[in-house]
């Protein structure tokens, strides 16, 4: 990160957090160059990120919170000022839904939930979600599926900026393939390890991330399938066991957890799965949230259904139309990543100096 100012911008949305980019899969060998002779620029991968996450945002919708947005922006600046790509014009996004999830788009910028902060229950714990989503993005696994895809052929000598149909192409894969099939076991593993590493130099207490995916592990414990955050990720018990004895042999030993700081920015109240309003495909707009069939109301159906962990390509100016209902989980749709949106996609910018995030550091005792 610049020590100039961060512009950050806070968007109202869910990737699949998951959000998690997806794994596309091995690369058919043919003649000539291929996508994996390809490089993107770090320019072209910030304008994927932006078209994806506008593509989220006009979906879900932009909390217009500017206090909230600030709060997040700071623990993440402080997070990715220490990461491996401090240059990046990081952008920190709260998605005004109710479900619980998080997403990483290439170029620097984390989206997260208000229905994951409300989950969440201390700083440590949110600083171990974010990290997990930077080392996502420093670690560029998204661009290397991307380049590994099938659906992104293109010589070597070519860029993506250069030609509208080859990013084109890199956005659908993104949206098609990546969010919906989720990251790969090593990217997981590789995002959970140096995400606790990250939140640990920041001060933090490493053990966060464990806490967090322990509550989540509970919420879901009634479910027979992976949901929303981290869905796609390696199995949940494996995952805890694999982070706490991580946390011991490198004996990573921050203590800061900051509950009281957490609670006084953060007071979103967790929704229960059975009771999020969702969005499912197939039927006429409504707005639902338990109102009874009469006093539901028309809306305008949104573009290209995108849910976290179903992205579904905009292009071809095709309406796809959706249904909102009181319980997703009755209709066997995933509440988390399935979960209605907010109205307003306008992100909520605010900017962060190097100063802020050296106050911000200074009032929570943190190194």
């Amino acid at each position: 990160m610049k020590t100039a100012a961060l512009a950050v911008a806070l968007l109202v949305v869910a990737t699949p957090a998951v959000a998690q980019f997806g794994k596309l899969g091995d690369l058919a060998g043919k003649a000539g160059k291929i996508a994996t002779d390809f490089n993107i620029s770090d320019q072209e991968e910030r304008e994927l990120g932006e078209r994806v996450s506008t593509q989220v945002r006009t979906e879900f919708g932009v909390l217009q919170d500017a206090a909230v947005t600030k709060y997040v922006s700071l623990l993440g600046g402080l997070l990715a000022k220490s990461s491996s790509r401090p240059a990046l014009n990081w952008e920190f996004i709260v998605l005004d839904t109710d479900g619980v999830n998080a997403f990483a788009a290439p170029g620097g910028i984390v989206h997260i939930t208000k229905g994951a902060l409300g989950l969440i229950k201390s700083e440590a714990e949110l600083a171990g979600v974010l990290g997990h989503e930077i080392v996502h993005i420093t670690e560029k696994h998204t661009i290397r599926a991307i380049q590994k895809s099938k659906a992104v052929q293109m010589g070597a000598a070519e860029t993506l900026s250069g030609n509208s149909a080859l990013m084109q192409q890199a956005v659908t894969a993104t949206y098609d393939n990546i969010v919906d099939r989720g990251f790969g076991r090593a990217d997981e593993n590789e995002s959970d390890e140096k995400g606790v590493v990250l939140a640990n130099k920041g001060g933090y207490a490493p053990n966060g991330l464990v806490s967090f995916l322990t509550t989540l592990k509970d919420r879901n414990k009634g479910s027979t399938e992976k949901r929303g955050l981290f869905a796609s990720h390696p199995e949940m018990q494996e995952r805890l066991d694999r982070i706490t004895k991580q946390i011991a042999a490198q004996k990573l030993a921050a203590t800061a957890t900051l509950q009281p700081r957490y609670a006084k920015n953060i007071s979103f109240t967790p929704v229960d799965p059975t009771k999020i309003a969702t969005v499912e495909a197939g039927a006429a707009g409504l707005t639902g949230g338990g109102a009874k069939p009469e006093e539901k109301k028309a809306e305008e159906p949104k573009k290209g259904r995108f849910g976290l962990g179903k992205l579904a390509p905009t292009s071809g100016g095709e309406k796809k139309q959706a249904q909102v209902t009181a319980s997703g989980g009755a209709r066997g749709v995933d509440p988390e990543k399935d979960s209605k949106g907010g109205p307003n996609p306008a992100p909520v910018v605010v900017k962060i100096a190097a100063a802020d995030i050296a106050a911000f550091k200074k009032e929570g005792g943190l190194p």
